[in-house]
Order: C-alpha cells, then sequence, then structure tokens
C-alpha cells in the first residue's frame, strides 16, 4: 500500500515510471542516484530495497529489475495493466517475458474488456503524420489479421513496425505516413505476421 512508502521512495518510483515509459527499462543506481540528488549510489540502492520490499519493483535473475506496480493514485479502478514491450525477437510470441519492460495502467474506455492489449514504444518518424512520433507509446489490440487502412504492428525480420495496413489481390502493402521521403511502402505477399491493430497512442 502505498503508505508503506516513505516520501523519498515514492519519489523514486515516479522517477523509475518515466524512465520506463520513455526510455524502456529502469534505471542504474547511479541513474536514480543522480535523478534524486543524492552523492552515493548507496542511499538510491536503500530506496530500491524498499520498493522492492513492497512489491513495486522485482529483482530479475539478472540483477536488473521489472516495475511491477505504480503508486494507487495511477492505479485506479477503471483501468487495466497493460504491458509494455520492447524489442521483439523474430518469431517470438509478443509478450514473451523477456520483451516486457513494465505494465502500465490504460483506462478500461481504450483497452476494453475481452481483447489482449499490449504497448509497444515507436521509433523513428515513418508514422509522425498519422500522428505516431518517435518515443510515443502505441496501444495496440492483439489480433492477426486487420482491414485495409487500418494502422497495424507487423513483424517482419527481427523487428516490430507500425505501418498503415493496403491489400490488393494477391498483394500486402505497408504504407508510412511520413513527412519523410525516405520511408516507402513496403511490398509483401500474405506470409507474414500481424501481430495487432492500433487503438491509441500517447504522446511522449
Amino acid at each position: 500500500m502505498n503508505q508503506e512508502l516513505s516520501t523519498r521512495a515514492r519519489q523514486a518510483l515516479r522517477h523509475i515510471r518515466n524512465a520506463v515509459m520513455h526510455v524502456g527499462r529502469v534505471p542504474s543506481m547511479r541513474e536514480l542516484m543522480k535523478a534524486m540528488g543524492y552523492k552515493s549510489p548507496h542511499s538510491a540502492l536503500l530506496l530500491i530495497d524498499e520498493l522492492t520490499r513492497n512489491g513495486y519493483l522485482e529483482r530479475k535473475a539478472d540483477g536488473k529489475y521489472n516495475f511491477v506496480k505504480d503508486l494507487k493514485e495511477y492505479d485506479v479502478s477503471h483501468t487495466v495493466k497493460i504491458p509494455l514491450v520492447g524489442s521483439v525477437a523474430c518469431g517470438a510470441p509478443i509478450l514473451a517475458e523477456e520483451n516486457i519492460e513494465a505494465l502500465i495502467p490504460v483506462s478500461v474506455n481504450l483497452a476494453k474488456p475481452g481483447s489482449k492489449y499490449f504497448i509497444l514504444r515507436a521509433v523513428g518518424d515513418s508514422m509522425d503524420e498519422a500522428g505516431i512520433n518517435n518515443g510515443d507509446l502505441v496501444l495496440v489490440r492483439q489480433q492477426q489479421d486487420a482491414d485495409n487502412n487500418q494502422k497495424i504492428v507487423a513483424l517482419i525480420d527481427d523487428s516490430a513496425t507500425i505501418k498503415e495496413l493496403r491489400k490488393e489481390n494477391d498483394v500486402v502493402m505497408l504504407i508510412p505516413r511520413s513527412s519523410n521521403p525516405e520511408h516507402q511502402p513496403i511490398i509483401l505477399d500474405y506470409d507474414f505476421q500481424i501481430q495487432g491493430v492500433v487503438i491509441a497512442t500517447i504522446p511522449k
């Protein structure tokens, strides 16, 4: 519960949440030390220990930490926790444990019950004219098919990409919506993986 945390631990948790959402990982001891204005990483370690004991962070086998619970003020009853996914290995399930960076509370008005969702961090400017900019978080409904002109997440080679879907006869095109002319349509056959459909964008 929130009252179990000291004021400094609550401040540290806010720094950690912001880092996870915008950088993709829990900050290191030294990064947290600087953010909190400490002169020794030991002080940051004490806060990490407090957050871990109270269930807000979880220590992984490699010694790093996962952000697993937010302050109650951000985790209200009308939200559901959606996994924030990092890089996605080719052929691996997008929601595999190693891909999940954090669980982010999202309103049930957006993440409606009955479907599975994930959040992906957009990279690059290939969809900036569709309102998806570098570093934005994108809420995605998990599904394996989509309609023409929907914005989708597709798995190509070893990475997930966000594009607009266009189907014509036996050809699939992934269309960028970008102010950068370097981005061109990607032409595929039907042997590729749709991971889901974009529902909403959370600006950086």
